[in-house]
């Protein structure tokens, strides 16, 4: 038997007919699913140091096991000595198995490691069925080894849903086992 994510597979079990039965849906094609999880990070400082986009891309293709790229400015801005087209931080856009894998492990492993963590803010959603979950340390993650890093970066980890709205959204994320704060 081939592997299947342990998140896929309670997906299909478990939070597909618990969603269909709270929601009302008549077919299981209404039940909202996780589409993609985005990890963004922003480095303003790469503008002076340029090696710290290739730090930040190295990091994020160890915490998603998935080839990070960077990403560059759109346009000019002045103030901050910023030239259109300079690398301004990486993402990486993770579907499929990787996606759950990273899941599992945010969940289990990652943010319980986070200091004073009383769960995370139910408010990060946009009002179209995603949510956006900001993290202020990449050291919560077991893959970084503390003493390789030359900074710590917070990033930022979308969820990207097919629900219509912020509601079915966050029943979807908390039946997989996001730990949000109670209201």
């Amino acid at each position: 038997m081939s592997y299947v994510p342990r998140l896929k597979q309670q997906y299909k079990e478990q939070i597909i007919p618990a969603l269909k039965e709270k929601f009302q849906y008549k077919s299981i094609m209404q039940v909202p699913k996780i589409e993609k999880i985005v990890i963004s990070q922003g480095v303003g400082a790469a503008v002076a140091d340029k090696r710290l986009i290739d730090y930040a891309v190295n990091e994020m293709t160890l915490i998603s096991g998935q080839k990070a790229v960077p990403t560059y400015s759109k346009k000019d801005v002045s103030n901050f000595k910023l030239r259109k087209g300079m690398p301004i931080g990486a993402k990486v856009t993770l579907r499929g198995d990787k996606m759950y894998e990273f899941l599992d492990r945010l969940i289990a492993v990652a943010l319980p490691r986070t200091r004073d963590f009383r769960g995370i803010n139910p408010k990060g959603f946009d009002g179209r069925g995603n949510y956006t979950l900001g993290v202020k340390e990449q050291i919560i993650f077991p893959e970084i080894d503390i003493d390789k890093i030359n900074r710590v970066n917070g990033m930022d980890i979308t969820f990207v849903t097919t629900a219509e709205t912020d509601e079915e959204a966050f029943e979807l994320l908390n039946e997989f086992g996001l730990p949000f704060k109670k209201k």
